[in-house]
C-alpha cells in the first residue's frame, strides 16, 4: 500500500523518549503512513530502539547517518519519504491518535494551503501547569529522564504555549510570525513538493523558523488545526533551549534577515516603534542588512526629542506626520503589542501590509 503520509523523525541519543514517541505513532487513526527514523549517529541506543520497532512494523524504517546535526538528518530523511505529505515528529515528542487523520483531511480540503500546524501541550508539567486530575496522578509532575524547567522558565512556556494555542487560522499565523515561531515544528504538516522548493537549511539559525518565514514570504499560507495534538517536550535538554543556532541572538538574525528580505525589500528605511532591549537588538540585526530607522517612536519621556544612532525619536501621535514607510513594532509581551495594534489601526495602517510586530 502506498502510504498517504511519511512522518519523518530525526533522533540523536533519543534512546529514553523514542519509544513513546512510535507508540505515539503506532496509535494514529489514520493507517497509511510510512515513518522515516533518522538516527544521527546517536553514542546511546537510540538506533536499537528504532530498529526493534521496525522490526514488528514494516511501515518503520531506520536510516542510520554519522552525527551531522538535524538539517542534514531532515535532508537525508526527506530523500526517503515517499508520500505526498510529510508529518514532522520529533522523537521525544508524542501526538494524539487523531493528529495525521485530522492534519492529512485539513490539506486535502484546502489546496490553497502548503502545510498545516496544530496547538500543542507543553510537557513536562510543574504542579500549577496541572489539571486537578494530573496533580492527583502517581508521580505527577515528575520526569523520569530529564530535569523540571523552573521558575522564570516555566511561566515563559505557559505564556508561550497560551500564545500559540491562539494562533487559529492562517491570518493570525502570518500576523505572528515575526514575534516568535508561530507554529511547533514538530506540529508541521507539509506537502511533499513544498519542501522540495523549500529545503531546510543550515545558516547557523532555527531551521524550522527559517522554513516557516521563507514560506510567509514567497506568499504561501499555512494553516493551523485548532486542537492539541502533539505533546511537545520542554526541559533543559531540548535542542532548542541547548544548541547555539537556538540562542535569541540568533532568532533575531533569522527575524532581521527574512525582514529585509520581504518586508523591507524595498525600502532601506523604517520606523521603529519601541527601543527597549528587544527593539535595540532588532534594530541592530537590521543595521547588518543596510536597514536602518528613519524614527524612532517612543514614550519614554527623556528619550523624546533625541536622536538615537541619527534617527530622532518621536511620540506616537507623531506617526501620521511622518513620511509614510514600512513600520516595525518591536516590543515585548502581549499587552503593549495590543495597544500598539490598536493605535496603528486607528491611524489607518493595516497590519503584514504597512506594518508588522516583531519580539
Amino acid at each position: 500500500m502506498k502510504p498517504s503520509v511519511s512522518v519523518l523523525i530525526p533522533a540523536w541519543n533519543a534512546e529514553a523518549t523514542l519509544g513513546a514517541c512510535l507508540r505515539s505513532l503506532l496509535r494514529q487513526r489514520e493507517s497509511r503512513w510510512e515513518c522515516v527514523v533518522v538516527d544521527d549517529g546517536s553514542q546511546d541506543s537510540t538506533g536499537s530502539v528504532a530498529r526493534a520497532f521496525a522490526a514488528r512494523d514494516e511501515r518503520l524504517r531506520v536510516i542510520a547517518t554519522p552525527h551531522r546535526g538535524i538539517v542534514e538528518a531532515l535532508r537525508v530523511g526527506l530523500e526517503q519519504c515517499r508520500a505526498p505529505f510529510v508529518a514532522r515528529m520529533d522523537a521525544d515528542d508524542w501526538m494524539h491518535r487523531e493528529r495525521l487523520g485530522l492534519q492529512l483531511a485539513a490539506l486535502q480540503a484546502a489546496p490553497e494551503l502548503c502545510a498545516v500546524g496544530c496547538h500543542v501541550r507543553l510537557f513536562p508539567r510543574g504542579p500549577r501547569e496541572q489539571s486537578a486530575k494530573e496533580r492527583a496522578a502517581p508521580g505527577a509532575g515528575r520526569s523520569a529522564s530529564k530535569p523540571r524547567v523552573e521558575g522564570t522558565a516555566r511561566r515563559g512556556r505557559a505564556a508561550y504555549e497560551a500564545w500559540l494555542n491562539d494562533i487559529r487560522g492562517p491570518e493570525d499565523l502570518r500576523r505572528e510570525a515575526l514575534v516568535e515561531c508561530p507554529v511547533a515544528h514538530p506540529s508541521l504538516f507539509m506537502r511533499r513538493e513544498v519542501l522540495d522548493r523549500f529545503p531546510y537549511r543550515d545558516l547557523g539559525w532555527p531551521e524550522d523558523y527559517d522554513l516557516v518565514l521563507r514560506l510567509l514570504g514567497a506568499g504561501e499560507s499555512i494553516g493551523i488545526v485548532p486542537r492539541r495534538l502533539i505533546g511537545w517536550r520542554d526541559d533543559a535538554g531540548r535542542l532548542s533551549r541547548s544548541a547555539p543556532s537556538y540562542t535569541i541572538e540568533r532568532f533575531t538574525a533569522c527575524k532581521a534577515a527574512h525582514l529585509a528580505s520581504s518586508f523591507l525589500a524595498e525600502s532601506a528605511q523604517y520606523i521603529l516603534w519601541g527601543y527597549g532591549d528587544t527593539g535595540r537588538a532588532l534594530r541592530k540585526a537590521l543595521a547588518e542588512h543596510r536597514r536602518h530607522p528613519s524614527h524612532i517612536v517612543e514614550l519614554h519621556p527623556g528619550r523624546l526629542g533625541q536622536r538615537i544612532h541619527g534617527a530622532p525619536v518621536v511620540p506616537p501621535d507623531a506617526i501620521p506626520t511622518l513620511p509614510r514607510q514600512p513600520l516595525i513594532a518591536s516590543v515585548a509581551g502581549s499587552g503593549p503589542r495590543g495597544q500598539i495594534r490598536s493605535a496603528l489601526d486607528r491611524m489607518g495602517f493595516v497590519e503584514t501590509v504597512d506594518y508588522f510586530c516583531a519580539a
